[in-house]
């Protein structure tokens, strides 16, 4: 599957459900792929990007903005506290918060660096014990405080079970964040971004549907 196809599902999937193509942004999940497929990409003129790992992205974005510019870079994997200053420094959004101690981390270096990327709470809407994310019912309490140290919350993230509907999930998200007044909804993968966009989805997280198998080759 191409960029170009995924493109084009994406704005039938917004023109299906009565909404702007503009409003939902396409993230081409670069994790454990081999350089020459994201440059492929980027020379079809994707410039946002995910990935899972501050190390690995330190390893290859570097040299792939000093050539392509400006790339907007997504932190979409879990964030180890003792990761969250070089995440700060790489990332433009991280779309992993999850905890409490992560968010105080958060607002204290924020205040030393004066400068904070665009952040996602992420839920763990199925509360899968194995799966990283802040349980539905702790969410507002993480919110507020994550709101009271004045950092930049955009949205809510999720991953939903692999094996139920996603939908569900994607409405528990968007009900979360309406009760919290958010409105940036990162939720949607290879399998379900049309799904996604049709409950409400502004971030889909696109990987193997744009770049194939995940293992490198």
């Amino acid at each position: 599957m191409t960029l170009d196809t995924i493109r084009a599902r994406a704005a039938q999937a917004a023109q299906s459900a009565g909404r702007d193509l503009g409003d939902v942004t396409l993230i081409a999940v670069s994790k454990v792929q081999p350089l020459d497929r994201i440059h492929s990409v980027l020379t079809q003129g994707q410039r946002i990007f995910g990935e899972n790992k501050v190390q690995e992205a330190q390893g290859k974005w570097p040299d792939f903005r000093a050539t392509f510019g400006e790339v907007d870079l997504h932190l979409i994997g879990p964030l180890q506290t003792n990761k969250t200053r070089s995440a700060m420094e790489l990332f433009n959004a991280i779309h992993t918060v999850d905890r409490p101690k992560l968010v105080n981390t958060l607002i204290r270096l924020t205040q030393e660096m004066g400068t904070c990327p665009k952040l996602f709470i992420q839920i763990n809407t199925g509360a899968e014990p194995q799966k990283a994310g802040v349980l539905p019912q702790d969410a507002d309490a993480l919110i507020r405080t994550a709101q009271d140290g004045d950092l930049p919350v955009m949205g809510l993230m999720c991953i939903p079970p692999a094996d139920l509907d996603p939908a569900p999930h994607f409405d528990m998200l968007r009900e979360i964040a309406v009760r919290n007044g958010l409105l940036g909804l990162s939720m949607g993968m290879s399998g379900d971004f049309e799904t996604a966009i049709a409950h409400g989805a502004t971030h889909i997280r696109v990987g193997s549907a744009i770049f194939g198998d995940r293992t490198p080759v």
